[in-house]
């Protein structure tokens, strides 16, 4: 709870300061201390300020200052108080009243990662936290806030991992993300990522942190690469020039994790000899221009409770839209923007260059002379690895046909190696079918069984070796670095698309899932390109519809699976680059955001990063399996199971039209009650509340010579595309569970003496489940992350026009050569 929550006449004990900087350091000065017992005595008349009463004195403090204060209730505090600390606390009761020796029952100390994209802060956080977030060597990886915690030395540690961010200018979703979360969550200790053989860099973005004044460690991540490059840095000497303990690390191996969270607790508890606040000097107009907007900025009481005012400073001379909407409800916002345009203007005319410019330059300065005092020898080493294998994977001829067949490998391996551990899945799902046909007696739960859960859910479990092993090549391309590479060749490609080079990445990784893959746009700077990218994303084949094309490819193209798969990819990317175009021409102006990516090094990515990744999805996975798939399995038997009809209730002529309709094959060795049993099933399933609405909505697949079934399958992947072969496998395994799906989607009705699939209609239902309306987690994610709920509707209606009209089209091109 907050101290402004304090009614008159209670006590609480403070846990927590919140503020930072003048604010943080004033309060603590008059004796708002950890530990310390605080009372609240009264409000003024207007409710504000309160007086407070602590250390035998009393202190008035406004409401918005005293909400920066976080306490304990006293009667709760007593009651977490261990022996000890009561043993503790009686040995010190006879303390110097200025020194803070209360006991401290606040042990937990929340702390932010941050750093640039690729800086290793994702494996960082793993490694502490021991959360399986993926971690990828490109940028966009981490466009969220990911959070963990662990207990160390009597603490609990909050971790969270914020975006990775070339710097804090607020102009792109991630730097807004983690510039608010500074802001509102004030974290106790910020933990500052930088690649050790990328110092003058990486430490751009620490200047900005150091401008904050809050308490920090910068961990020197990657450092076994800067001892391999032959240099030696005085990190020990560095940390005392900036103000900031550094702790070398190598988040790969866990090196230097345990230094680095004993460094942590040193600074949240104040002890470390190192932590102190500098100034990161600039020229002489620059401050100058800083001095008055700080005292501005000081004018107003409630600013300087966010930022340090040196900080805001800077950011309103560098024009930062963040920093100005923090200070737009002030009353003297328009005084602090006409002095901030007065002294900018100053400052570009006596040195002839704009303020922006200047404060970079004069930053990179500070780093240079800090370095030229620390660092010996040379960072930039040979990359001679990278650059053998850039000279083959980025060159004009060789680029795009290594590109391409290492996509075709990948869906082969998916396909054909995924084939035997599915086998093995397939066999032992049909055993347990067996087992519960043989030993439960007959009855709507055994129906349930057979039909809903295992004919379901069975029908979805076995492709998860071929989700397993395309998500393994996506993490090795992303760990590797050779995705950035990928970006990098494609750009020309995009833009001619009227796209980003950055919107390859999103969609490579739409391949997995696109609902991420839709958050990833966030690197796209542009916000035309990312609209686009967010549009035409649904189109990348997701790991989703994977179970589909097994399931068909395997029943009608059994020695052309990775054909089928690589033409189905290709199809929705030529699908992808026409909308895309099209967009940009009547929708969207002509973006000329510029290309600025960066490729990092290659590296070997480490086989427990990967299996992580793989575990990870394969947990999702499972959990899908037994969460929305299982119910949806279990809605769509009751609607194929219910209204129940017996033989009587069978009307003669749907009889007599069954029995015409029946081949005589089908007849051939099936006794009249087995003939019978089988008109009953027909009628059952086609009269049912699921075979009702399919009839309704069967024209729409008619054309493609699909039924009812199908119809109501497609329907089904709203929620979720695999719930598409869970459906499937409930309406087409039913009466014989001893088959497999894909075997009964060739078979032949007893009853028709048809199939439910041919070779052009599996096709054309291939095609529209690639381009038809997305999942519903996608439609939401396109909505949220728009922030419009007209492009969720534009996705709805566009793609499953385009999928209709495309699958008609391969049908009748089908059946002219099948």
């Amino acid at each position: 709870m907050k101290l402004v929550d304090l009614q008159p006449g209670e006590t609480g004990v403070i846990t927590k300061i919140l503020g930072h900087g003048a604010f943080r350091k004033r309060v603590m000065e008059m004796g708002f201390v950890r530990g310390r017992e605080v009372t609240c005595m009264l409000n003024a008349p207007l409710m504000d300020p309160v007086k407070y009463a602590l250390m035998d004195y009393e202190v008035s403090l406004r409401r918005h200052e005293a909400s920066m204060i976080e306490i304990m209730p006293l009667q709760e505090w007593h009651e977490h108080e261990t022996d000890a600390e009561k043993a503790e606390k009686k040995a010190t009761a006879q303390h110097d009243e200025n020194a803070d020796h209360a006991v401290r029952h606040d042990k937990i100390i929340n702390v932010a990662l941050l750093g640039n994209p690729n800086c290793g802060k994702t494996s960082l956080f793993n490694i502490v936290s021991g959360s399986n977030e993926h971690v990828g060597n490109y940028a966009g990886v981490t466009v969220d806030a990911k959070s963990g915690h662990l207990n160390y030395k009597g603490y609990r540690i909050n971790i969270v991992d914020l975006p990775g961010t070339y710097s804090l200018s607020a102009y792109s979703p991630e730097e807004q993300y983690v510039v608010r979360y500074l802001r509102d969550e004030t974290p106790d200790v910020m933990v500052n990522v930088i690649v050790a053989s990328n110092l003058e860099r990486n430490l751009y973005m620490t200047t900005e942190l150091i401008d904050m004044n809050r308490p920090m460690v910068i961990a020197l991540n990657m450092y076994d690469e800067l001892e391999k490059s032959g240099a030696s840095l005085k990190y020990k000497e560095l940390g005392a020039m900036l103000g900031v303990p550094i702790v070398p690390t190598v988040a790969a191996t866990g090196r230097g994790v345990h230094q680095l969270l004993d460094t942590i607790v040193e600074v949240y508890e104040m002890k470390h000899p190192d932590t102190r606040h500098i100034h990161v000097k600039m020229s002489p107009e620059i401050e100058a221009g800083v001095n008055v907007l700080r005292e501005d900025l000081k004018a107003e009481s409630n600013v300087p409770l966010h930022f340090a005012t040196r900080y805001l400073a800077i950011k309103l001379l560098e024009n930062d839209p963040e920093a100005e909407l923090l200070i737009r409800n002030t009353r003297d916002y328009n005084k602090i923007i006409a002095d901030r345009d007065r002294v900018a203007a100053e400052i570009k005319q006596e040195i002839n260059e704009d303020v922006q410019t200047a404060i970079a330059a004069n930053k990179y300065g500070f780093i240079q002379g800090a370095l030229a005092e620390t660092l010996e020898g040379d960072l930039v080493h040979e990359e001679k690895t990278t650059k053998i294998i850039d000279a083959v994977v980025t060159n004009k001829l060789f680029g795009f046909p290594i590109f391409l067949a290492a996509m075709f490998i990948i869906f082969w391996c998916t396909f054909e190696v995924g084939s035997y551990p599915m086998e093995w899945i397939e066999n032992l799902v049909s055993w347990v079918s067996q087992l519960v046909s043989r030993f439960m007696p007959a009855g709507p739960l055994k129906d349930l069984l057979l039909d809903g859960i295992i004919g379901g859910v069975g029908g979805v479990i076995v492709f998860l070796p071929n989700i397993l092993i395309l998500y393994f090549f996506i993490s090795f391309m992303e760990d590797s670095g050779y995705m950035a590479r990928v970006a990098f060749i494609m750009d020309k490609l995009m833009h001619k698309m009227g796209l980003h080079g950055k919107s390859f990445i999103p969609l490579v990784t739409g391949f997995g899932c696109n609902v991420p893959a839709i958050m990833s746009t966030r690197i796209i700077e542009s916000s035309s390109s990312r609209l686009i990218t967010i549009l035409i994303l649904p189109f990348m084949s997701c790991s989703a519809r994977l179970p589909i094309y097994v399931l068909l490819a395997g029943a009608f193209f059994p020695h052309h699976g990775a054909i089928v798969f690589f033409g189905l990819y290709l199809l929705g990317i030529i699908v992808a680059i026409l909308t895309a175009k099209l967009l940009r021409k009547f929708w969207f102006k002509d973006d000329e955001t510029p290309f600025v990516m960066e490729l990092p090094p290659y590296r070997v990515p480490t086989s427990k990063a990967v299996m992580r990744s793989m575990w990870s999805k394969a947990k999702q996975y499972l959990q899908k399996m037994g969460g929305l798939i299982l119910v949806a399995s279990i809605i769509i038997w009751a609607l194929s199971y219910f209204p129940r009809y017996s033989y009587e209730n069978v009307p003669q002529s749907y009889i007599d039209t069954a029995m015409a309709e029946m081949p005589e094959s089908a007849r051939t060795g099936k006794s009249d009650e087995e003939i019978n049993e089988i008109i009953l099933h027909t009628y059952q399933q086609e009269h049912s509340i699921l075979g009702n609405i399919g009839k309704f909505c069967e024209p729409v697949v008619r054309p493609m010579e699909l039924g009812w079934q199908s119809c109501v399958s497609l329907l089904a992947g709203m929620a979720a595309k695999e719930v598409v072969v869970s459906t499937m496998g409930v309406l087409y395994v039913g009466d014989d569970d001893a088959d497999a799906l894909s075997e009964r989607l060739k078979t032949p009705s007893p009853l028709t003496g048809k199939t439910p699939f041919t070779i052009p209609s599996a096709i054309a239902f291939l095609v529209f489940v690639l381009l038809y309306f997305p999942c519903i987690a996608t439609l939401t994610a396109t909505i949220r992350e728009s922030g419009n709920w007209r492009y969720g509707l534009f996705s709805l209606c566009y793609n499953t026009l385009l999928a209709w009209i495309l699958a008609v089209l391969a049908f009748n091109i089908a059946n002219i050569f099948c």
